[in-house]
Formats: C-alpha cells, structure tokens, sequence
C-alpha cells in the first residue's frame, strides 16, 4: 500500500500523473466511477493515478462537535483505493494552517508544486481551499492556465438517488446494513480491540469478542451475519450490538462470536466485515431460549458467510 502523509517527501515516480482530490470517506460506487476516470487520465498522460486527501476531516478540526463518525479509517481508505487501481494515496494532516489557503494557493503548492500534476479528476460537488471557496468553474481555469486536462466524473445512481457517504451514513445507522453494501465497493467494516466482558457467552457456549476503541460508524442495534479478520484470516461471525436485554443490562456493546475459532483475543485489534441484519435485540424468557435461539443465528451465519 502506498500511503504518504507528507509532500515534502513524497516520491518522484508517483509525480506527473492524474491527481483526485477528496474525503473518499467508505469509498463507494461513486468514488469507483471517479477512479476508473482517474485511470483512464493517469493512462493518457503516461503517470500515475494518484488520491490526495486530507486527514481527519477537515470538519473535525473547524467543528468537532458537528462532525459525523466516519464510515472507514484512514489505512482501510487507502486499502480500498489501491484496490480499485489507485498508485498512491496521500493523507495529509489537517491543521488550520493548511485550512487556510485560499483555492490558488493550494492549487499551486498542492497539485502543480508538489503532484506536479498533468490532469485532475473530481466529482461533480468539489469545492476546494479556505471556506470551500474554489468550485469546479475554478478549477477548470487554474488547470487551463497550468496546461493540465480537467474530467469531471458523473455521479452513480442507486434506487434513483445519487450514492454519497452521508447517504450511507444514514443507512449503516439504522441497521439498513445490505443497502448500505449495495452502494459500497466492500462490505461495511469496523474494527475494535478485545477488552474481557463478563464471560456469560462462554459460560453458554459461545465465548464472545468484545470489542472497545471502535473509530468509525456503528451500524444501529441488532443481531448481524458477519465475516471478522484474524491475522488476514477470516471467520465467519454471529455479532450483537446492543445492550443484553435478558441480563438487564442497558449499556451497547458490540460482542462477536467467531465460529471455530479457538484462539485467545484480548487486547487485539479485530476488524469485522457486517454482512446482512439477522434481527433485533431481544429480551428472552431464560437462559435456554437463548442458546437456542443463539444456535439458529449461527446457522444462519454459516449459510450467509458461506454464500459470500
């Protein structure tokens, strides 16, 4: 994975190709459209296709406070781009210094000094430099006036509606986990450390993962079908989030159960692939009529995993 997070160092064989620039934030159906476009410029001027973004957030250093989670961390970001044939991803970080230059400024120490770009390749909503105040119309003449080709990338339509990341937010957020899929390039995917729980799954006979420190969106509440990553090798999983009703507990936590494996997890990070919504949380009666129903969910995992 070629992930940079500083131009003064950034390598020579990645200048003087095609340059996108963008939150890439999940990394969608549209942003696949956009680096296909990128792939094509970077082919015709004979460079690489390259993705410069800005990390965190700019919005989480102007509003903390008003800032959505984010659907995907900085290195998965960068893992799905290289997939779909992106060279190199640049995730610079953001202070207000940097926030403040104005479209010109950035254009210039950005794509033309540093990327020494010879085309751009953006989305149809981009607004660039200080308080968003460079629009496409902008952009345009700047690369014009550099001698560099400009492509505007058309947007992808799923159910009539354009994909973004803050549709997807939406969707992930109300558990809508496999509309959610259908708009994203891979399953939707968190990643947490194992932290000791109260042991109960283990004394049922399904010892879980609890997973702590998770940095992006949690999908809402319920029973799901899920693939979670060990050490590069995937399980199939049974993963509750949500409080354990039939213990009388009301605090969410995301507890996953990993079918087959054997091995100890604590304080390890676990990184989990949501697959379909089986069900809601659930109060049960006993103790028997949730191992039983814990049974079903597993099968029913097994099944989706396996059809994956």
């Amino acid at each position: 994975m070629n992930l940079f997070r500083s131009l003064d160092d950034f390598p020579s064989q990645f200048r003087g190709g095609a340059v996108s620039i963008g939150n890439f934030d999940g990394v969608h159906a549209g942003h696949a459209r956009l680096v296909a476009a990128l792939r094509d410029k970077a082919r015709q001027v004979a460079g690489p296709a390259v993705v410069f973004t800005l990390d965190p957030h700019p919005a989480r250093v102007l509003r903390p406070e008003q800032t959505p989670p984010s659907l995907s961390w900085t290195e998965r970001k960068a893992e799905l781009l290289e997939r779909l044939g992106v060279d190199a991803v640049i995730a610079y970080p953001t202070d207000r210094t940097f926030l403040r230059l104005d479209p010109v400024a950035f254009f210039e120490r950005v794509v033309v000094g540093s990327l020494q770009a010879r085309a751009v390749v953006e989305g149809p909503n981009f607004y660039f430099g200080s308080n968003r105040s460079g629009d496409l119309e902008m952009l345009g003449r700047l690369c014009s006036e550099a001698g560099m080709v400009l492509e505007v990338a058309e947007p992808v339509r799923v159910g009539g509606e354009i994909v973004s990341s803050s549709r997807i937010r939406r969707l992930v957020g109300e558990g809508a986990i496999e509309q959610a899929n259908r708009m994203l390039t891979e399953p939707y995917r968190i990643r947490g450390v194992v932290v000791r729980g109260e042991g109960r799954g283990r004394q049922l006979g399904y010892p879980t993962a609890n997973l702590s420190r998770i940095d992006t969106l949690l999908p809402g509440e319920g029973i799901y079908a899920a693939r979670a990553w060990v050490d590069g090798a995937a399980w199939p999983a049974a993963l509750s989030l949500g409080p354990n009703l039939t213990f009388g507990e009301s605090e969410v936590k995301v507890e996953a159960y990993l079918v087959g494996y054997e091995g100890v997890l604590y304080d390890r990070t676990v990184e989990v692939d949501f697959l379909a919504r089986l069900r809601d949380i659930e109060r049960f009666s006993g103790v028997d009529s949730l191992i039983a129903r814990m049974r079903r969910d597993v099968e029913a995992v097994e099944r989706i995993v396996a059809a994956v």
